[in-house]
């Protein structure tokens, strides 16, 4: 088949991230020390200009390119950009942080791009392969940003933990792919939905794909019983990889969840359901817990991550259009709080001083209002407090379930948020009725960070003020 440039068109924002990176590689080889600000720049200009290129390819009828391999249609869209607006975010708040420990090089910018890039081939991937290409290039660029502090026990320990227990994930979602396959003759969405609405669960090779399937997704979005490795990630890593890893990688692993599942195997939907309950169950409970245990406050976002992560899994399991639509809403939802959480704590950390742990919040209101004011609305958001956006998600999501008659499941998902809104709002007594230490510094940043945290802080009040925009976009991708 001759290579029609006409395709390269609906990848453009792939390719402005792929030639940022590559020009910021080889660029950091002849930059003084005094000059590595301009990596910065180019990777914002990359990430700006792949997000303009989203908007001018979005949109009209979806595409289906490079034989079957990759798809542009809304969910391609909403996603992308919604990866790199995050993704724009993190790398603002992490450039004090690095300046501050001599970090400040080419390769995290380099790695951080990259991963980035596996993020937006699994949003806009058409086939098990694609998705696998993409999934396999974010996870190797997050191990090696995970040990980035390479004088840091702690970081070598959690790269490897990640490394080991991610490879694990990565081999039973190529194990699940390979028995689909095997099954099927396809490794096309299309045609693999197609061969599976006609066998059904009759063939034992599908039945052992979709539960490989769903382990590895369930590895992916660190569900429980595969959450082991987020917590220990999360502490050990250094505060801007976890960052990176933490936010816009959730919404890439919703891709993935909607790609194989509902693309690709929604005639058996009947049958992963129950799968996806039991996970979402058991994340939702042991992640907000064991979240109320932690003083270590990047260990307590881990566990409230496995526990959002069982809201998303409420929402894929309701099998409708609107529960797809309130689960891709709540990914998003979370990838915003998300950012904004850890770019707090980077916004908090000095030389000598990383904030981890829940006393490094004391007073944050005496030392600074502002900042003090957007955790605060970061915490009700992830607490699902109205008029945030997080009870808008929460609202979805239980809405959906109810829909399909499992109201027992939303009255347990009520009762595990309320037990989890008690750790959300022990940050702001600690932020607003605790006095800061003596020896804490003074609160310095710049107009780019302070701007880049009231956008991140007040849009999870506008979105939760007015959801519609970004819901209506939500619930158009599965019209």
């Amino acid at each position: 088949m001759p290579f029609d440039a006409a395709n390269l068109f609906p990848i453009l924002p792939e390719i402005a991230i792929l030639v940022t990176a590559s020009v910021v590689l080889v660029l950091d080889l002849y930059l003084e020390e005094k000059d590595k600000d301009i990596n910065h720049t180019l990777t914002l200009i990359g990430l700006l200009v792949a997000i303009g290129l989203t908007g001018a390819v979005g949109g009209g009828e979806a595409l289906i390119l490079f034989d079957g391999n990759v798809v542009r249609d809304g969910l391609t869209d909403l996603l992308r950009g919604a990866i790199l607006v995050v993704s724009l975010l993190a790398f603002v708040y992490a450039r004090p942080w690095l300046k501050d420990r001599g970090l400040f090089v080419g390769e995290f910018y380099v790695l951080g791009l990259f991963a980035i890039l596996g993020m937006l081939i699994m949003v806009s991937a058409n086939s098990f392969l694609t998705i696998y290409l993409g999934l396999e290039l974010q996870a190797l660029s997050l191990y090696a940003l995970v040990a980035f502090e390479r004088d840091s026990k702690k970081g070598a320990e959690a790269a490897m933990k990640y490394f080991v227990l991610g490879a694990l994930g990565s081999g039973m979602l190529l194990y699940g792919v390979s028995m689909i396959y095997g099954a099927t003759g396809s490794i096309e969405f299309g045609p693999v939905a197609q061969a599976v609405a006609e066998q059904g669960m009759d063939n034992k090779v599908l039945v052992f794909g979709v539960v490989f399937l769903v382990i590895g997704v369930g590895f992916k979005f660190g569900a429980v019983p595969f959450h082991m490795w987020v917590p220990d990630i999360y502490e050990g890593a250094p505060t801007p990889a976890v960052l990176l890893l933490g936010s816009a990688p959730k919404i890439a692993a919703f891709a993935l969840a909607i790609r194989m599942l509902v693309d690709g195997l929604e005639a058996i939907q009947a049958d992963w359901q129950g799968m996806l309950m039991i996970l979402a169950v058991l994340s939702m409970g042991l992640g907000n817990l064991v979240a109320i245990a932690q003083t270590n406050i990047k260990r307590m976002l881990a566990y409230s991550t496995i526990s959002h992560v069982g809201f998303i899994f409420l929402g894929l399991l309701a099998g409708s259009a609107q529960g797809y639509a309130s689960a891709m809403f709540y990914a998003i939802v979370y990838a915003v709080m998300s950012t904004g959480a850890f770019g707090i704590l980077l916004i908090l950390s000095r030389k000598g001083l990383d904030a981890e742990n829940l006393d490094d919040l004391k007073g944050l209101n005496d030392r600074d209002s502002w900042y003090a004011a957007m955790m605060a609305l970061v915490m009700f958001s992830m607490a699902g407090v109205p008029p945030t956006v997080g009870f808008m998600a929460k609202l979805l999501v239980l809405e959906s379930v109810v829909r399909i008659d499992l109201v027992w499941l939303a009255l347990v998902a009520v009762a595990f948020s309320i037990i989890g809104a008690f750790y959300y709002l022990r940050v702001v007594k600690l932020i607003y009725f605790d006095k800061p230490d003596p020896d804490m510094p003074v609160l310095t940043t710049s107009g780019g960070v302070r701007f880049a945290m009231s956008l991140n802080g007040l849009s999870l009040l506008v979105l939760g003020l007015f959801p519609a925009a970004l819901l209506s976009w939500c619930q158009g991708v599965f019209v």
